[in-house]
């Protein structure tokens, strides 16, 4: 290992995350502030993986400084500066998430910066992992004895059929559906229901009905669900499919927020024979007021609320915004409640 130029001593983290370590200069759309440092593993060889709408995908060829994930850059620092910027806005940035790549060494190397973070800030950690590089339950422990507190598993596909074509043996990728479950269910034996959080993608070619079914079954498993809507990285396979309508993402955003607030079940709600939600199986008036559902959905801080808010990683700040990085304000509540019925007949919407 070079300890000069490689990981685990240098990371890459993301646009916002410099800009709030006062690492470039820049200021947050409508004032947001990031909660969460988000940091992810830096390679001069790369991701082994391929995944067909990742910036990071190995047939993308890019120098780490010079490549693009979740459509922002995500430029390389050493990790010293990295953790000495985080213990000086840590008073107001509460969490760190140490970010996993495929590559031979990236387990080891995650679970020495999660510890130097826990060692040497008094921030929580998140892990996010590539379920690949896990072989056994005890891979897991491993992340929690280094000192991370929430772990989450990138399965992003919502059907079997669609994690195959990109994000596993059709895309390149060395990825399994079945042992990424696996790894999630270690995951939440192993931190706890609700310590555990699965990421997945709206829009990569899946109903309403399928992905609002995988939700259900992460929330049965024990786990939250991370949401994010598909947007186009320039140079990935799926560079020209477009991001999915507002109307579907608002639908999936509200169930999730159904499912994982334990305040219905899928097995309540009605969909059409588009797989489309029409029905949520309750009074959903209360949640149109309050918008909560359709902020980002990411690891906490202390007090319950949401650290990682990732603003404007789904979407150019322009908007409309896809996940909201900080409590909807009344234009924001008008909006969502019209966007929630887009692409539905009048005589389609339930309660």
């Amino acid at each position: 290992m070079d300890s000069g130029r490689e990981h685990p001593w240098v990371m890459s983290t993301s646009l916002a995350a410099a800009m709030t370590l006062g690492l470039v200069p820049g200021r947050f759309h409508r004032g947001a502030e990031l909660g969460c440092i988000n940091l992810l593993q830096a390679y001069e060889d790369g991701c082994r993986s391929n995944c067909t709408y990742c910036g990071m995908a190995r047939e993308r060829a890019a120098e780490p400084e010079g490549r693009t994930f979740i459509r922002v850059p995500w430029p390389v620092y050493p990790l010293d500066v990295l953790i000495d910027r985080s213990r000086a806005v840590s008073h107001r940035v509460r969490r760190v998430c140490v970010g996993m790549v495929t590559h031979p060494r990236a387990l080891e190397d995650a679970i020495a910066v999660i510890a130097r973070y826990r060692r040497e800030t008094d921030m929580l950690v998140s892990a996010l992992v590539a379920a690949s590089l896990f072989h056994s339950r005890a891979d897991v422990e491993a992340l929690r004895e280094a000192g991370a507190d929430r772990v989450a598993v990138a399965i992003d596909a919502a059907t079997p059929e669609l994690f195959d074509a990109h994000r596993g043996r059709g895309s390149g990728s060395p990825h399994s559906w079945e042992h990424s479950w696996r790894v999630l269910q270690w995951c939440v034996e192993v931190f706890g229901r609700g310590n555990a959080g699965v990421h997945l993608i709206v829009g990569l070619g899946e109903t309403e009905r399928e992905m609002i079914a995988t939700i259900q079954r992460a929330h049965d498993l024990g786990a939250l669900t991370h949401l994010f809507s598909f947007f186009p990285e320039a140079g990935s396979r799926l560079q020209d499919l477009e991001p999915p309508p507002l109307g579907q993402y608002r639908r999936v955003q509200l169930a999730r927020y159904i499912i994982d607030e334990d305040l219905g079940r899928m097995e309540a709600m009605r969909f059409n024979a588009r797989g489309q939600v029409v029905d949520f199986g309750l009074d959903i008036e209360p949640l149109l007021a309050e918008g909560k559902a359709f902020m980002t959905s990411g690891c906490p801080d202390e007090t319950g609320e949401v650290a990682c808010n990732r603003p404007f990683g789904n979407e150019r700040p322009s908007g409309p915004l896809r996940n909201y990085p900080f409590p909807l304000e009344a234009g924001d509540l008008a909006d969502v409640r019209q966007q929630l019925w887009e692409g539905l007949a009048a005589d389609e919407r339930g309660a």
